[in-house]
């Protein structure tokens, strides 16, 4: 048994499998403008989600034209100005982070950086890139996603299920997406800008859009553990 499995290493048996083993996480998109009415049906379908006693505890904005190319500009002049001090309102990641979990964070992080031609101890190109990522790498809809902060820990994990599901209907209608955590790191600038009361806590961001394939970041191809190197099974 291998140590890692990429797509490729697996047989789609039906249209359901392929549209899972074919989404990817993409960093870099066409400017194609997607109708509301495209977005409007994947979040209804991406609602069929399954949640805890059914409180379906996302919120989202949703952002496209004019409102997204202001929003992505004035966040990402901010960040690069440093003219705000920012605090995330969640921990996302563990710290210290440990293994295995920091080999893989590393690996992915360096492919990244490799293609995009990003060379260890150069922090203006690092900078520039995570304000690229603020910019929703260019995608023509931006999702930012919300839940009320008296919710816990099991809301979070329907939050998650919504998140794949949208990602999951955009890809079986010939869209990317890449869900974005990098949006959490924010909250001051993103609730000044979008007028997010104080109840909601910014869970991540989305793009949402149609790949650009000369962009060097989406030839990178991730791996996965394969379910032997995280399951145990009994009775089988």
């Amino acid at each position: 048994m291998t140590d890692t499995l990429h797509a490729t290493d697996l047989a789609a048996a039906n249209d359901t499998e392929q549209t899972i083993l074919s989404r990817r996480s993409i960093r870099g998109f066409l400017p194609t403008p997607i109708p509301l009415e495209t977005i409007r049906h994947l979040l209804d379908v991406a609602a069929r989600a399954p949640s805890g006693t059914n409180m379906q505890p996302w919120r989202l904005i949703a952002l496209s034209g004019a409102p997204l190319d202001s929003f992505r500009n004035d966040l990402s002049t901010t960040y690069l100005a440093g003219t705000e001090a920012e605090k995330i309102e969640h921990i996302y990641y563990p710290s210290p982070l440990f293994e295995p979990y920091i080999s893989r964070r590393r690996k992915v992080g360096w492919d990244l950086y490799g293609a995009l031609g990003i060379a260890r101890g150069e922090t203006d190109k690092m900078k520039a890139q995570v304000a690229n990522n603020l910019r929703f790498f260019g995608a023509p809809v931006g999702l930012i996603c919300l839940i009320d902060r008296r919710m816990k820990i099991g809301s979070w994990i329907d939050y998650g299920m919504f998140l794949q599901t949208i990602a999951l209907a955009a890809s079986a209608r010939g869209l990317d997406t890449c869900p974005m955590a990098v949006f959490a790191e924010f909250p001051i600038t993103i609730r000044r800008l979008l007028d997010i009361p104080e109840d909601d806590v910014i869970v991540c961001g989305m793009a949402i859009g149609h790949e650009d394939k000369s962009a060097p970041a989406n030839a990178i191809t991730t791996e996965r553990v394969p379910a032997s190197g995280f399951t145990q099974f009994h009775g089988f």
